[in-house]
């Protein structure tokens, strides 16, 4: 077994996701085999994203995870996880998306936010929504490429938090997200519930992505994307259209084809 904290033990954990990103193939948990620690998760989660960039990939945007209280209760934590989005992973609102890009794809309803400056995560006075200029309804691909779609903790931070795709719907001025109603359709399936299920209120998803940012030096730049979090359950990505509507702010859609 592999030292995974050395920086070869994380450089091969990230060239194993990578390579079942790209191959399309699942691959076991981690820690089915060997221990993962969330510190070396997350160093794993930055030389993934590492390789991406080296490809010619930009960073676009961070994305929350287990902003579900249900969620967290299930994994056992009781904090947010935090990925990153890149270029290559954003659909157009209305376009279409390969499903043989996905290994088992799944759409979430999501808000997503806008930051219009640089936030300093070395300032304790800063006051992240005073950087966010616009909201918009959004849809998530979220694609884990462990076996199954199992995984722990470690494994889903280590793994970019299952980041694969993402659809932003028209950007409205910033306003209260709070207590909207959201609606998920896939096909003939549907999903229904608020945006309460986001910690409360998405604006509080946004405190902590900063907390977990600063801890985690992960930068929040001008232009980004944030996704705040799921509103409903996922619900399986298949050749359809997903549309997702938030109450006040609108709609946006992605189908699923195979080219």
């Amino acid at each position: 077994m592999s030292d995974t904290t050395t920086d070869a033990g994380v450089d091969a954990l990230a060239r194993r996701l990578d390579d079942a990103q790209t191959s399309r193939t699942e691959t076991p948990s981690i820690e089915a085999g060997q221990p993962l620690d969330v510190d070396t998760a997350y160093r794993v989660q930055k030389a993934l994203v590492g390789l991406r960039t080296g490809r010619g990939e930009r960073v676009v945007g961070v994305k929350l995870g287990f902003t579900s209280k249900a969620k967290m209760a299930q994994m056992g934590v009781s904090d947010v996880i935090v990925g990153r989005l890149t270029d290559a992973m954003q659909v157009r609102d209305g376009g279409t998306t390969d499903l043989a890009g996905y290994i088992h794809p799944k759409a979430e309803p999501e808000v997503a936010y806008r930051l219009a400056r640089d936030v300093d995560l070395d300032d304790p006075d800063e006051d992240i929504l005073s950087a966010v200029d616009a909201v918009a309804p959004a849809i998530e691909i979220i694609d884990s490429r462990y076996l199954d779609f199992k995984f722990t903790y470690a494994d889903v931070v280590a793994d970019n938090t299952s980041a694969a795709g993402f659809a932003v719907g028209p950007w409205s001025p910033m306003r209260s997200a709070a207590d909207l109603d959201v609606r998920l359709a896939v096909g003939d399936e549907e999903n229904a519930g608020t945006t309460a299920a986001i910690l409360g209120d998405p604006e509080q998803a946004l405190h902590a992505l900063l907390d977990m940012c600063r801890r985690r030096r992960i930068p929040l730049k001008a232009g980004y994307v944030v996704l705040a979090g799921a509103a409903t359950a996922a619900l399986p990505l298949g050749e359809a259209e997903a549309r997702c509507t938030v109450e006040g702010l609108g709609e946006v859609s992605l189908k699923g084809v195979r080219k």
